[in-house]
């Protein structure tokens, strides 16, 4: 089924509302104040509250509509449905409005803030048009053994002979290693993990710069590479160096490590202003992206509890800690409300908590075992805004006002934004 929709605004997961009749249309591929044709999903006479549908034809085009730059991540009517760019037809700029919008809406909405979120365009992305930041990303085999991407609503698999969105690190590698020849089991699971080289010394070409710091799994067996890569952040003239798992999760953008962790330890420094010693708690801490600068920030002594439930990523934070002798952390591996249970008294009043939660949250459970640490400071590091304004709102009703707010596009030409809130406390219990 087919209509004709005016948009009326954004929405989540990328879409836009409209209404057919009265009743609510999510649209992928519109723009607010854009008439467009758009064909409903099936099965489109379903009772529901609201259907959902995407743009076919676009008859009064926004200005912040562009030709998508990767075409296969456009609407089905054009050839696209591959995902993994929902804002693939929105101008950088636009981009850049359709986030904060959505971000001070969902704090207004659910975290009961008014508040004006400005996002930052991470260094070089302009330059690229948006494209070639992804360090990691995964494919699957065809049934004639090729890397591809399935369609949206179909189980047909689209080969792929690039990657649009992956960094030049990356595409050396896949070239080097003839990922796009293909040769893979049909239905396998392909990854590629390139870690950005930074620094590259005059006269040095890309392969040289990446070395054996990569890899290409399979199903996650390793097909060539490293199975451990090493990660380089420099944060406040200090570079810091990771082992990370090729399989493990860390920040997806070439400099996402850097501008996050850069802002992350300049609140950190405001927070503690200047103290010689501090506790600080480190939630869903990964490989220690945060936990080393974090750790070697105050002197002479800085006392920290770090949690993630991962065990491959802390027994990496473990090793990385034991790099640079920071014995005055202590990194554990578990649930981290289970482990805020119980945590040894010379940690349990923390001045600072740092959190990094998956996209779900941290939820009311740990936002609550925070209040009750008494932390002065909570730095709140969320890649999803509606799951920061629902513990928002949580934070506030504890006693913490939201002190400050940033968010980063370090996902261009996506709806995902990576936000970073300040909380600092207002009342003690």
């Amino acid at each position: 089924m087919d209509a004709e929709v005016r948009i009326e605004r954004y929405a989540d997961q990328g879409r836009c509302v409209g209404h057919i009749d009265g009743r609510v249309v999510f649209v992928r591929f519109a723009l607010p104040g854009e008439l467009v044709r758009v064909e409903l999903d099936e099965p489109h006479d379903r009772d529901d509250r609201y259907w959902t549908g995407e743009v076919v034809e676009v008859l009064e085009a926004s200005e912040d509509r562009v030709s998508p730059a990767w075409p296969l991540a456009g609407p089905l009517s054009m050839g696209g449905g591959v995902g993994g760019a929902d804002l693939v037809h929105v101008s950088l700029a636009g981009q850049i409005r359709w986030k904060a919008v959505t971000i001070s809406e969902q704090m207004s909405r659910l975290g009961h803030v008014e508040t004006i979120v400005p996002v930052d365009r991470i260094d070089g992305d302009e330059a690229l048009g948006g494209l070639h930041w992804r360090t990691r990303i995964e494919m699957i085999a065809d049934d004639d053994g090729r890397p591809s991407m399935r369609r949206r609503g179909s189980h047909t698999r689209v080969p792929l002979d690039t990657m649009p969105l992956a960094t030049h690190a990356l595409l050396n590698v896949a070239e080097r290693n003839h990922v796009w020849d293909g040769g893979f089991e049909p239905g396998s699971q392909i990854r590629l993990s390139v870690p950005e080289p930074r620094d590259m010394a005059d006269g040095m070409d890309l392969a040289e710069a990446i070395g054996d710091n990569y890899a290409v799994l399979v199903d996650g067996d390793m097909n060539a590479g490293s199975r451990m890569l090493t990660e380089r952040v420099t944060i406040d003239h200090t570079t810091f160096e990771y082992g990370v798992d090729a399989n493990g999760f860390w920040q997806v953008h070439r400099q996402a490590p850097v501008s996050l962790a850069g802002h992350v330890i300049d609140m950190a420094r405001r927070a503690l202003d200047g103290a010689r010693s501090a506790c600080i708690w480190d939630l869903y801490s990964g490989s220690g992206l945060f936990t080393l600068p974090l750790a070697t920030m105050v002197a002479p002594r800085t006392r920290m509890l770090s949690v993630e439930g991962g065990k491959t990523a802390v027994k990496h934070a473990q090793r990385n800690l034991r790099h640079y002798d920071l014995a005055d952390v202590d990194a554990r591996c578990g649930d981290v409300a289970a482990t805020l249970a119980h945590v040894p008294a010379h940690l349990a009043k923390p001045d600072l908590v740092v959190l990094d939660p998956p996209r779900a949250g941290a939820h009311a459970k740990v936002c609550r075992q925070i209040a009750a640490s008494g932390a002065r400071t909570v730095i709140y590091i969320a890649c999803d805004p509606t799951s920061l304004a629902r513990d928002t709102a949580t934070l506030v009703s504890l006693g913490y006002t939201l002190s400050d707010i940033h968010a980063y596009d370090i996902y261009p030409m996506t709806h995902h934004v990576e936000t970073v809130g300040v909380f600092t406390r207002t009342e003690r219990e």
